[in-house]
């Protein structure tokens, strides 16, 4: 399973859609008037759409199952508004909002993380800002967080897909916890492989 996230567009996943080993699965979630879909009382979760996606592509099967719902979304938003000096002060408390959210729903087995991020860029990577997938997150498992080729219009298509052929193997994920007490250190300025990580398991 494969979670897509950058410049993504529905032309992207359209095209992504129309490759033949290619399943792409949005979050589903019931809206007013539909079964379980009455108003919530409190806005949903940010990690809820993706957890949602992730358990309908565990069903598909296809030889590349792509998400663009993540369940870090929310978390991957609030690290990088964090760095955003314009955005006055309150970015800390916020991230660290987000983090307990999508830790007590990792903690309670909502979701667990996908195979692999798959980053795709519209421009240069290094002009993309402070970004959680290419800095903490990748510094943690440089292979399991892939860049697409930089690029946009219709041959980023081809990109992601050549990304998909690709994909390299490495050890999983370290616990949730400690890839978010490791963005908690991360320098958002600095190289994903020059900071430190948790180290593999076993």
């Amino acid at each position: 399973m494969v979670v897509l996230v950058g410049e993504i567009t529905e032309g992207l996943l359209a095209e992504l859609g129309r490759s033949g080993n290619v399943s792409v699965v949005r979050a589903s979630v019931p809206g007013p008037g539909q079964p379980g879909g009455a108003e919530p009382a409190e806005p949903r979760p940010a990690w809820q759409a993706g957890a949602l996606a992730m358990r309908e592509a565990a069903r598909r099967q296809a030889a590349y199952v792509i998400v663009p719902d993540d369940p870090l979304a929310g978390v991957a938003a609030a690290w990088r508004a964090m760095w955003d000096v314009a955005a006055g002060p309150g970015g800390a408390a916020r991230f660290e909002e987000r983090a307990a959210e999508a830790l007590a729903a990792w903690h309670d087995k909502r979701f667990e993380l996908p195979d692999y991020y798959l980053v795709v860029a519209a421009g240069q990577p290094e002009g993309t800002g402070p970004d959680l997938y290419l800095g903490s997150l990748r510094a943690a498992r440089p292979r399991r967080v892939i860049l697409a080729g930089a690029g946009d219009g219709p041959g980023q298509a081809g990109h992601v897909l050549d990304a998909l052929r690709s994909l390299p193997h490495g050890p999983w994920w370290p616990p949730l916890d400690e890839l978010i007490e490791a963005a908690r250190r991360f320098y958002a300025g600095g190289l994903a492989e020059t900071q430190g990580a948790p180290a593999p398991a076993g």
